[in-house]
């Protein structure tokens, strides 16, 4: 079953149930997922640029759009509307396609992954997931890239708190770090 399916058929019965939500309509959902690449060291360099937009685009589906500074910050020689990362947005069908591959395929690759930890996840219930290493993503092939990057993935729900975003991660099949109290 898709993800999407099984949010619709699954998950929102569930959450609305554990919730005490009146109207399915109130349960959490996914808004978008955000995919972030800072450039750090590697801002001068073009090619390295070049290598990261084209993996964020087979690893997302979607083009990547360059982020500009909006200020000049002297001590970390930027100056403003310098490119410093890039970013993809991702909603609806492929934000969907997006998280099924990375909870069932990307995080089972992830070197030494021993789970996500709950602080992952905001007052308002949004997780950001660090990564050290793209190359867990079965799109980019380690031969063909020269350059290894980490990357951001920010996941934003309508959550109105943590619980409630915790739950709705638990429930897509996030593997949280057991707490053992």
């Amino acid at each position: 079953m898709r993800l999407k399916e099984k949010y619709q058929k699954t998950i929102v019965p569930e959450m609305a149930k554990e919730l005490d939500f009146k109207n399915a309509h109130l349960a959490p959902r996914l808004t978008k997922v955000v995919i972030n690449v800072g450039f750090g060291k590697h801002l001068k360099e073009k090619d390295f640029a070049a290598g990261v937009e084209s993996s964020l685009a087979r690893i997302s589906g979607q083009k990547a759009v360059f982020t500009k500074a909006k200020k000049s910050i002297s001590a970390f020689k930027i100056r403003e509307g310098q490119i410093i990362g890039s970013k993809v947005t991702l909603r609806g069908k492929k934000m969907y396609d997006f998280v099924e591959r990375l909870v069932n395929i990307t995080f089972p690759r992830v070197r030494d992954f021993r789970g996500i930890d709950d602080k992952a996840v905001d007052r308002n219930g949004n997780l950001t997931v660090g990564l050290k290493d793209c190359s867990c993503f079965p799109e980019i092939r380690v031969e063909d890239s020269e350059d290894i990057f980490g990357l951001e993935i920010c996941l934003a729900t309508n959550a109105l708190d943590r619980k409630a975003g915790l739950l709705l991660f638990r429930q897509i099949g996030f593997p949280f770090k057991s707490v053992n109290k």
